[in-house]
């Protein structure tokens, strides 16, 4: 599976698209869609160029999406897929949520996993919050 339309456009909507580099709610250096690989203080980019990161970013969490077990339909797919993104692939594979999607626990269970998530430095954040519940509905699609 690759990431569907409905997940980029996702991905566009809780990212937004900033063309100069920025500080993320935990200090990230970010610009475009979430990119954040090789990203310093005063970088610029063009909207063809955020396009380019978000196909190139989405490569890297495919890959473990790929690896993981039990994603049978392209809901399943897109949520760990946007997780992956949002969260960091290190955060998914050590989490109780990759565990719970692999040992085949409910899908209420599984939900309920993506939506304590919704933290940066102990902060509940509003945004985190919409996102993991878009996640958690896109996981019973």
């Amino acid at each position: 599976m690759r990431a569907s339309a409905t997940l980029i456009a996702a991905i566009k909507k809780f990212e937004a698209c900033v063309l100069t580099a920025y500080q993320d709610s935990v200090g990230v250096w970010t610009i475009g869609y979430g990119h954040t690989s090789g990203v310093k203080k005063g970088d610029k980019i063009t909207l063809y160029q955020a396009e380019q990161f978000l196909r190139e970013d989405l490569k890297k969490y495919e890959a473990v999406a790929d690896k993981c077990r039990r994603l049978s339909t392209q809901g399943k797919y897109d949520a760990v897929v946007d997780f992956c993104y949002n969260c960091g692939p290190a955060n998914f594979n050590s989490s109780t949520l990759k565990k719970y999607i692999e040992c085949g626990k409910a899908t209420w269970q599984i939900q309920e996993e993506f939506l304590k998530w919704v933290y940066a430095k102990k902060v509940k954040l509003g945004g985190l919050v919409t996102r993991r519940i878009w996640e958690a509905n896109r996981f019973a699609e």
